[in-house]
Protein backbone atom coordinates (compact mmCIF):
# COMPACT_ATOMS: atom_id res chain seq x y z
CA UNK A 1 0.00 0.00 0.00
CA UNK A 2 1.22 3.58 -0.67
CA UNK A 3 1.25 5.11 2.86
CA UNK A 4 0.19 8.86 2.80
CA UNK A 5 -1.96 11.12 4.80
CA UNK A 6 -4.90 9.88 3.33
CA UNK A 7 -8.04 13.08 3.41
CA UNK A 8 -11.35 12.25 2.80
CA UNK A 9 -14.71 14.28 0.61
CA UNK A 10 -16.76 15.16 3.35
CA UNK A 11 -20.82 14.02 3.69
CA UNK A 12 -22.54 16.99 4.43
CA UNK A 13 -25.87 16.71 6.54
CA UNK A 14 -29.12 18.06 6.65
CA UNK A 15 -30.64 18.16 10.03
CA UNK A 16 -34.33 19.90 11.78
CA UNK A 17 -31.26 21.49 14.12
CA UNK A 18 -28.48 22.23 12.13
CA UNK A 19 -26.77 25.66 10.94
CA UNK A 20 -24.79 27.70 9.53
CA UNK A 21 -20.99 27.12 12.02
CA UNK A 22 -19.56 24.41 9.64
CA UNK A 23 -19.47 26.92 6.64
CA UNK A 24 -18.37 29.65 8.69
CA UNK A 25 -16.33 28.52 11.25
CA UNK A 26 -15.15 24.97 9.86
CA UNK A 27 -14.96 26.56 6.41
CA UNK A 28 -17.19 23.46 4.75
CA UNK A 29 -18.86 23.99 1.18
CA UNK A 30 -21.87 24.25 2.81
CA UNK A 31 -24.38 26.37 1.00
CA UNK A 32 -27.75 26.10 2.91
CA UNK A 33 -28.21 27.09 7.18
CA UNK A 34 -29.53 23.94 8.33
CA UNK A 35 -26.50 21.54 8.26
CA UNK A 36 -26.01 19.66 11.28
CA UNK A 37 -23.09 17.29 10.25
CA UNK A 38 -20.14 16.80 8.51
CA UNK A 39 -19.27 13.26 7.73
CA UNK A 40 -15.74 13.16 7.76
CA UNK A 41 -14.96 8.98 8.14
CA UNK A 42 -17.52 6.76 6.92
CA UNK A 43 -18.06 3.26 6.23
CA UNK A 44 -22.11 3.76 6.68
CA UNK A 45 -24.34 1.87 3.79
CA UNK A 46 -24.87 5.08 1.53
CA UNK A 47 -22.81 7.35 3.12
CA UNK A 48 -19.38 6.12 2.45
CA UNK A 49 -16.84 7.96 2.29
CA UNK A 50 -14.38 8.89 -0.94
CA UNK A 51 -10.61 9.81 -0.92
CA UNK A 52 -10.16 13.37 -2.04
CA UNK A 53 -6.41 13.58 -2.03
CA UNK A 54 -3.14 11.48 -3.70
CA UNK A 55 -3.08 8.15 -4.95
CA UNK A 56 -5.83 7.25 -3.82
CA UNK A 57 -8.22 9.90 -4.77
CA UNK A 58 -11.74 8.80 -6.15
CA UNK A 59 -11.44 5.31 -4.24
CA UNK A 60 -14.24 4.71 -1.76
CA UNK A 61 -13.24 3.57 1.87
CA UNK A 62 -14.23 0.40 0.95
CA UNK A 63 -12.25 0.12 -1.71
CA UNK A 64 -9.10 0.64 0.30
CA UNK A 65 -10.03 -2.04 3.12
CA UNK A 66 -10.58 -4.29 -0.04
CA UNK A 67 -7.30 -4.08 -1.77
CA UNK A 68 -4.66 -3.27 1.07
CA UNK A 69 -6.75 -5.07 4.26
CA UNK A 70 -4.63 -4.90 7.20
CA UNK A 71 -2.19 -2.95 5.81
CA UNK A 72 -4.71 0.37 5.72
CA UNK A 73 -6.67 -0.61 8.94
CA UNK A 74 -4.12 -2.90 11.05
CA UNK A 75 -3.89 -6.69 11.75
CA UNK A 76 -6.50 -7.02 14.38
CA UNK A 77 -9.50 -4.49 13.21
CA UNK A 78 -9.19 -6.92 9.68
CA UNK A 79 -9.85 -9.81 11.70
CA UNK A 80 -12.94 -8.48 13.59
CA UNK A 81 -14.30 -6.21 10.90
CA UNK A 82 -13.98 -7.75 7.83
CA UNK A 83 -14.12 -4.73 5.17
CA UNK A 84 -16.47 -2.82 7.32
CA UNK A 85 -14.69 0.47 8.68
CA UNK A 86 -15.37 0.47 12.53
CA UNK A 87 -15.71 4.34 12.62
CA UNK A 88 -17.64 7.19 11.89
CA UNK A 89 -16.24 10.02 12.44
CA UNK A 90 -17.94 13.78 12.60
CA UNK A 91 -17.84 17.29 12.97
CA UNK A 92 -21.57 18.65 14.42
CA UNK A 93 -23.23 21.95 14.94
CA UNK A 94 -26.48 22.55 16.63
CA UNK A 95 -27.65 25.50 16.38
CA UNK A 96 -30.74 23.98 18.00
CA UNK A 97 -31.34 21.10 20.85
CA UNK A 98 -30.91 17.88 19.11
CA UNK A 99 -33.53 15.35 20.66
CA UNK A 100 -33.55 13.88 23.69
CA UNK A 101 -32.00 10.03 22.79
CA UNK A 102 -30.21 6.84 23.23
CA UNK A 103 -28.20 4.48 21.42
CA UNK A 104 -28.32 0.62 21.07
CA UNK A 105 -25.87 -1.87 22.11
CA UNK A 106 -24.22 -4.64 20.10
CA UNK A 107 -26.73 -7.30 20.85
CA UNK A 108 -29.61 -5.43 20.62
CA UNK A 109 -28.58 -3.07 17.48
CA UNK A 110 -27.32 -6.59 15.57
CA UNK A 111 -30.81 -8.49 16.57
CA UNK A 112 -33.19 -5.40 15.62
CA UNK A 113 -31.45 -3.52 12.95
CA UNK A 114 -28.29 -6.16 12.19
CA UNK A 115 -26.26 -3.23 12.98
CA UNK A 116 -23.93 -2.35 14.93
CA UNK A 117 -24.66 -0.68 18.24
CA UNK A 118 -23.05 3.08 19.08
CA UNK A 119 -21.17 4.06 21.79
CA UNK A 120 -19.62 8.01 21.13
CA UNK A 121 -18.20 10.57 22.76
CA UNK A 122 -17.97 14.44 22.34
CA UNK A 123 -15.50 17.22 22.36
CA UNK A 124 -16.51 20.71 22.52
CA UNK A 125 -14.54 22.99 20.01
CA UNK A 126 -16.61 25.66 20.67
CA UNK A 127 -20.21 26.73 21.95
CA UNK A 128 -22.56 29.63 23.35
CA UNK A 129 -23.01 31.09 26.36
CA UNK A 130 -25.18 28.80 28.89
CA UNK A 131 -24.85 25.71 26.00
CA UNK A 132 -25.36 22.95 27.86
CA UNK A 133 -25.96 18.77 27.15
CA UNK A 134 -27.94 16.57 28.38
CA UNK A 135 -25.88 13.54 30.22
CA UNK A 136 -28.24 11.03 31.97
CA UNK A 137 -30.82 10.79 34.66
CA UNK A 138 -30.84 13.80 37.35
CA UNK A 139 -30.94 11.25 40.14
CA UNK A 140 -30.55 7.72 40.46
CA UNK A 141 -34.20 7.33 42.12
CA UNK A 142 -35.74 8.48 39.07
CA UNK A 143 -36.89 5.71 37.01
CA UNK A 144 -36.59 4.80 33.27
CA UNK A 145 -40.44 4.79 32.83
CA UNK A 146 -40.38 8.92 33.75
CA UNK A 147 -38.79 9.19 30.06
CA UNK A 148 -42.66 8.63 28.76
CA UNK A 149 -43.68 11.66 30.85
CA UNK A 150 -40.60 14.22 29.54
CA UNK A 151 -42.15 17.74 28.67
CA UNK A 152 -40.64 21.00 28.13
CA UNK A 153 -41.30 22.21 31.40
CA UNK A 154 -39.86 18.91 33.51
CA UNK A 155 -37.13 18.19 31.40
CA UNK A 156 -34.24 18.93 33.42
CA UNK A 157 -36.31 17.67 37.14
CA UNK A 158 -35.75 14.16 35.07
CA UNK A 159 -32.64 14.54 32.89
CA UNK A 160 -29.19 15.95 34.32
CA UNK A 161 -28.09 19.39 32.24
CA UNK A 162 -24.53 20.10 32.19
CA UNK A 163 -22.94 23.45 31.17
CA UNK A 164 -20.45 23.41 28.49
CA UNK A 165 -16.45 24.74 28.43
CA UNK A 166 -14.49 24.44 25.58
CA UNK A 167 -12.62 21.61 25.57
CA UNK A 168 -15.05 19.68 27.44
CA UNK A 169 -15.43 15.53 26.24
CA UNK A 170 -18.18 13.83 27.02
CA UNK A 171 -18.48 9.61 26.98
CA UNK A 172 -21.66 8.13 25.74
CA UNK A 173 -21.65 4.60 26.25
CA UNK A 174 -24.58 2.90 24.29
CA UNK A 175 -27.79 2.76 26.67
CA UNK A 176 -27.11 6.21 27.98
CA UNK A 177 -29.65 8.95 27.46
CA UNK A 178 -28.51 12.08 26.13
CA UNK A 179 -28.64 15.12 23.97
CA UNK A 180 -26.18 17.80 22.85
CA UNK A 181 -27.81 21.22 23.10
CA UNK A 182 -28.14 24.44 21.34
CA UNK A 183 -25.03 26.64 20.72
CA UNK A 184 -22.70 23.61 20.92
CA UNK A 185 -19.87 22.86 17.98
CA UNK A 186 -18.21 19.63 18.52
CA UNK A 187 -16.30 16.86 16.92
CA UNK A 188 -17.89 13.25 17.34
CA UNK A 189 -16.50 9.68 17.53
CA UNK A 190 -18.82 6.44 17.41
CA UNK A 191 -19.02 3.38 16.19
CA UNK A 192 -19.88 2.32 12.45
CA UNK A 193 -23.71 2.92 13.55
CA UNK A 194 -26.52 5.49 12.46
CA UNK A 195 -29.22 3.62 14.99
CA UNK A 196 -30.49 6.86 17.29
CA UNK A 197 -34.06 6.19 19.69
CA UNK A 198 -35.64 9.56 20.13
CA UNK A 199 -37.33 9.95 23.35
CA UNK A 200 -38.28 13.14 23.61
CA UNK A 201 -37.90 16.34 20.36
CA UNK A 202 -39.05 19.15 22.51
CA UNK A 203 -42.37 19.34 20.51
CA UNK A 204 -40.85 20.80 17.42
CA UNK A 205 -42.04 19.88 14.02
CA UNK A 206 -40.91 20.49 10.25
CA UNK A 207 -41.82 22.80 7.64
CA UNK A 208 -45.23 20.78 6.77
CA UNK A 209 -45.65 20.50 10.17
CA UNK A 210 -45.16 17.20 11.19
CA UNK A 211 -43.53 16.01 14.59
CA UNK A 212 -40.43 13.59 14.11
CA UNK A 213 -41.47 9.99 14.76
CA UNK A 214 -40.49 8.94 18.60
CA UNK A 215 -38.85 5.52 19.57
CA UNK A 216 -40.28 4.84 23.26
CA UNK A 217 -40.71 1.21 22.94
CA UNK A 218 -36.81 0.42 21.63
CA UNK A 219 -35.82 3.33 24.43
CA UNK A 220 -37.13 1.91 27.31
CA UNK A 221 -35.37 -1.40 25.94
CA UNK A 222 -32.12 0.02 25.26
CA UNK A 223 -31.31 2.40 27.92
CA UNK A 224 -28.75 0.76 31.02
CA UNK A 225 -29.15 2.61 34.41
CA UNK A 226 -25.74 1.54 34.94
CA UNK A 227 -24.53 3.63 32.89
CA UNK A 228 -23.89 6.64 35.09
CA UNK A 229 -23.04 10.21 34.43
CA UNK A 230 -19.44 10.82 33.06
CA UNK A 231 -17.80 13.86 31.90
CA UNK A 232 -14.43 14.81 31.37
CA UNK A 233 -13.20 18.42 31.91
CA UNK A 234 -9.51 18.50 30.20
CA UNK A 235 -6.89 19.97 31.84
CA UNK A 236 -4.10 20.99 29.12
CA UNK A 237 -1.08 21.36 31.35
CA UNK A 238 -0.06 17.92 29.95
CA UNK A 239 0.98 17.66 26.63
CA UNK A 240 -1.12 14.33 25.97
CA UNK A 241 -4.64 13.62 27.40
CA UNK A 242 -6.89 10.49 26.91
CA UNK A 243 -10.54 11.83 26.26
CA UNK A 244 -11.81 8.09 25.89
CA UNK A 245 -10.20 4.72 26.06
CA UNK A 246 -13.16 1.61 25.28
CA UNK A 247 -13.26 -1.39 23.44
CA UNK A 248 -14.51 0.36 20.21
CA UNK A 249 -12.09 3.41 20.38
CA UNK A 250 -9.37 5.36 21.77
CA UNK A 251 -8.86 8.99 21.56
CA UNK A 252 -6.90 11.42 23.21
CA UNK A 253 -6.14 15.15 22.45
CA UNK A 254 -2.64 16.56 21.47
CA UNK A 255 -1.59 20.08 22.26
CA UNK A 256 1.44 20.52 19.63
CA UNK A 257 3.26 23.94 19.30
CA UNK A 258 6.18 22.24 17.86
CA UNK A 259 8.05 19.95 14.97
CA UNK A 260 6.94 16.82 16.39
CA UNK A 261 7.64 12.76 15.42
CA UNK A 262 5.18 10.50 15.85
CA UNK A 263 5.92 6.80 15.76
CA UNK A 264 3.64 4.86 14.93
CA UNK A 265 5.36 1.21 13.90
CA UNK A 266 3.94 -1.08 16.89
CA UNK A 267 0.17 0.39 16.77
CA UNK A 268 -1.75 -1.91 14.47
CA UNK A 269 -4.13 0.29 13.94
CA UNK A 270 -5.19 2.73 11.49
CA UNK A 271 -4.84 6.58 13.44
CA UNK A 272 -7.25 9.14 13.03
CA UNK A 273 -6.33 13.15 13.59
CA UNK A 274 -9.36 15.47 14.08
CA UNK A 275 -7.77 19.49 14.02
CA UNK A 276 -10.38 20.75 16.60
CA UNK A 277 -8.17 23.99 17.02
CA UNK A 278 -5.44 25.83 14.69
CA UNK A 279 -3.96 23.97 11.88
CA UNK A 280 -0.66 21.67 11.12
CA UNK A 281 1.67 19.73 8.71
CA UNK A 282 1.25 16.23 8.29
CA UNK A 283 4.00 14.11 6.51
CA UNK A 284 4.25 10.65 5.77
CA UNK A 285 6.89 9.51 3.03
CA UNK A 286 7.32 13.02 2.21
CA UNK A 287 3.97 13.25 1.20
CA UNK A 288 2.91 16.21 3.24
CA UNK A 289 -0.61 17.94 3.92
CA UNK A 290 -2.01 21.13 5.49
CA UNK A 291 -4.68 20.18 7.94
CA UNK A 292 -6.60 22.98 8.88
CA UNK A 293 -9.73 23.31 11.79
CA UNK A 294 -12.47 21.10 10.93
CA UNK A 295 -10.09 18.79 9.20
CA UNK A 296 -9.51 15.01 8.88
CA UNK A 297 -7.17 13.26 8.00
CA UNK A 298 -6.28 8.98 8.11
CA UNK A 299 -2.79 7.92 8.93
CA UNK A 300 -2.85 3.85 7.12
CA UNK A 301 -1.89 1.23 9.81
CA UNK A 302 1.24 0.32 8.16
CA UNK A 303 2.49 3.82 8.48
CA UNK A 304 5.75 3.94 11.19
CA UNK A 305 6.97 7.71 11.69
CA UNK A 306 4.42 10.38 11.14
CA UNK A 307 5.55 14.05 11.19
CA UNK A 308 3.68 16.49 12.34
CA UNK A 309 4.57 20.43 12.13
CA UNK A 310 3.11 23.60 13.68
CA UNK A 311 2.92 26.66 15.99
CA UNK A 312 -0.27 25.81 17.77
CA UNK A 313 -2.70 22.94 17.55
CA UNK A 314 -4.95 20.89 18.89
CA UNK A 315 -5.60 17.64 17.49
CA UNK A 316 -7.74 14.32 18.59
CA UNK A 317 -5.81 11.50 17.94
CA UNK A 318 -8.35 7.94 17.47
CA UNK A 319 -7.51 4.66 16.94
CA UNK A 320 -8.47 0.95 18.49
CA UNK A 321 -6.62 -0.56 20.78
Amino acid sequence: MKVYPIKFVPILQEKIWGGSKLRTVLNKKVTSDSTGESWEISGVQNNISVVSNGAYKGLSIVDLIENHKEQFVGMKNYRHFGNEFPLLIKYLDARTNLSVQVHPDDQMAQAEHDSKGKTEMWYIMDHEEDAYVINGFKDEKITTSSLKEITINNVEQILNTEKVSKGDSFFIPAGKVHAIGAGILAAEIQQTSDITYRVYDWDRVDHLGNERELHMDQSMRAVKRRNTILSNHIDFKSDTNVLADCTYFTSTILNVNTATQMDYTNKDSFVIYMCVEGSFEITINNHTEMISVGETVLIPANSTNVSVNTKSAKIIEVYIK
